[in-house]
C-alpha cells in the first residue's frame, strides 16, 4: 500500500485524474465545492457539492476524474492498493472477490482505519512500523469488504431475494397494510439500495412491490368482507383506504366486482 496527503493551498479550480493497475480509496477529510464534477468508470456522474467525510473507491483499471472549484481548501488522503499483495495466506478470497467501484459513500469503520493511518502519516516515528503495518492489513480488509458486499448484492439480484429476505420483507407489508411503505424503507430492511430492491423483489415474487402491497391489501379485504359485523367504509378505512369510493375502485379493479357485491356473492 501506499499513501499521499493532498492539501489545497488556493481556491483555484483544481483537477484529479486517474487510471492505473491499482486500487484507488480517495478520503475527503475536507472538500466542499463551489461547482465541479466527479465521474468513476462504471457509475453515473455526481455534482454533489459537499464531499467532506465522504469516501470514493476506483478498481484498478477504472478511470476516475474530478474537477471542483473549491469553497474551502481541500484536504484529501489518497491510498493506493496493489491486487497482487492483495494476496494473503489465511485470505484467498481477496484475490478472487469480485470489486466494485463506490462513489462518495460513507463508512464508519473505514473512515476510523484511515484517519488513525492518515496520523501515521502526518507524524511518522520509528517505532510504530508494526502498528502502521496492522493498520494497513485492517484497512485492506475493510475495503474489500465494503466494495466486494456491493457486487455481491448485485450478483443476487439476478436470483431474486434470499428466503430471510423475502421474509423480512413480507412480513413488513403484512404488518403494516394500511400504510403507505416507501420502497427505501424496505430496501433497508434487507440491506440493499432501492433500485436492486426492486428488481430482485420483481423476480422473486413477479410483481412490483406496490403491486405486491396493493394485492395483499385486496386479499386481506375479501377476508374482513366475509364478515358481516364489518361495512365496507370500515374495511376501506382499516386497510387505509382515505374514502369509500377509492377502496371500491382499488377492488374492483382487482377483482371485477365492488366490495358489496363480492360480500353478495359469500352468502
Amino acid at each position: 500500500m501506499a499513501a499521499e496527503i493532498v492539501q489545497a493551498k488556493s481556491l483555484d479550480r483544481i483537477e484529479f485524474r486517474f487510471r492505473a493497475p491499482v486500487h484507488l480509496l480517495v478520503v475527503c477529510d475536507r472538500a466542499v465545492r463551489r461547482e465541479g464534477d466527479t465521474y468513476v468508470e462504471g457509475l453515473p456522474r455526481s455534482a454533489l457539492c459537499d464531499l467532506s467525510r465522504k469516501l470514493t473507491f476506483v478498481p484498478a483499471g477504472h478511470e476516475y476524474y474530478e474537477w471542483q472549484v473549491p469553497r474551502v481548501l481541500t484536504r484529501l488522503t489518497y491510498f493506493y492498493l496493489d491486487p497482487v499483495r492483495l494476496s494473503v495466506q489465511d485470505e484467498p478470497a481477496f484475490t478472487e472477490m469480485p470489486l466494485t467501484p463506490r462513489l462518495f459513500f460513507e463508512d464508519a469503520a473505514l473512515s476510523c482505519t484511515a484517519r488513525k493511518l492518515q496520523t501515521l502519516i502526518a507524524n511518522p516515528e520509528s517505532n510504530t512500523r508494526r502498528y502502521f503495518e496492522a493498520l494497513c492489513f485492517v484497512l485492506a480488509c475493510e475495503v474489500m469488504g465494503v466494495t466486494g458486499a456491493a457486487q455481491s448484492a448485485k450478483l443476487q439480484v439476478r436470483g431474486g431475494l434470499a428466503a430471510w429476505q423475502q421474509r423480512v420483507v413480507t412480513e413488513y407489508i403484512e404488518e403494516n397494510l394500511a400504510e403507505q411503505i416507501p420502497l427505501a424503507t424496505l430496501a433497508v430492511l434487507v440491506r440493499l439500495s432501492t433500485h436492486y430492491f426492486c428488481r430482485a423483489f420483481k423476480q422473486s415474487f413477479g410483481v412490483p412491490p406496490h403491486h405486491y402491497h396493493s394485492s395483499r391489501r385486496i386479499e386481506h379485504a375479501k377476508m374482513l368482507l366475509a364478515k358481516p359485523t364489518c361495512s365496507v367504509t370500515e374495511i376501506g378505512m382499516s386497510l387505509g383506504f382515505s374514502t369509500t369510493s377509492s377502496f371500491t375502485a382499488a377492488f374492483r379493479k382487482a377483482t371485477g366486482q365492488t366490495p358489496t357485491e363480492y360480500r353478495r356473492g359469500l352468502t
